[in-house]
C-alpha cells in the first residue's frame, strides 16, 4: 500500500522527541515513532487489536542531511513488510 499523500504531510510535521504516537488517517490506524529530533522514522499502519498491536503494514524512513547541518536534506519512505507490533 502506498503511502496516501495527506498522510506525508503529517509524517513531515516535527513531533515529540523519542516519542511513539497513536493516531487514525482515513480510517487505518497509525502509531509512528520519533527519532531524538521528532522526526517521525517508523510507521505502522493497519487495524489496531484491543491490546494496541496494529495488524498491517511497517514502513522506516530514511533521513539524509547536508554535512554539519541538522536540517533534512532528502527523505523516503521503505516498506518493510507485514507488521504486527
Amino acid at each position: 500500500m502506498p503511502l496516501h499523500r495527506l498522510l506525508f504531510d503529517k509524517l513531515n510535521k516535527i513531533y515529540e522527541p523519542s516519542a511513539t504516537i497513536d493516531d487514525v488517517f482515513k480510517g487505518h490506524d497509525i502509531t509512528f515513532v520519533t527519532n531524538e529530533n521528532g522526526e517521525p522514522v517508523t510507521l505502522f499502519i493497519g487495524k489496531r487489536r484491543p491490546d494496541g498491536v496494529i495488524i498491517g503494514e511497517r514502513y522506516k524512513r530514511t533521513i539524509k542531511r547536508a554535512p554539519g547541518d541538522a536540517q533534512t536534506a532528502a527523505s523516503h519512505w521503505d516498506l518493510k513488510g507485514k507488521s504486527h507490533m
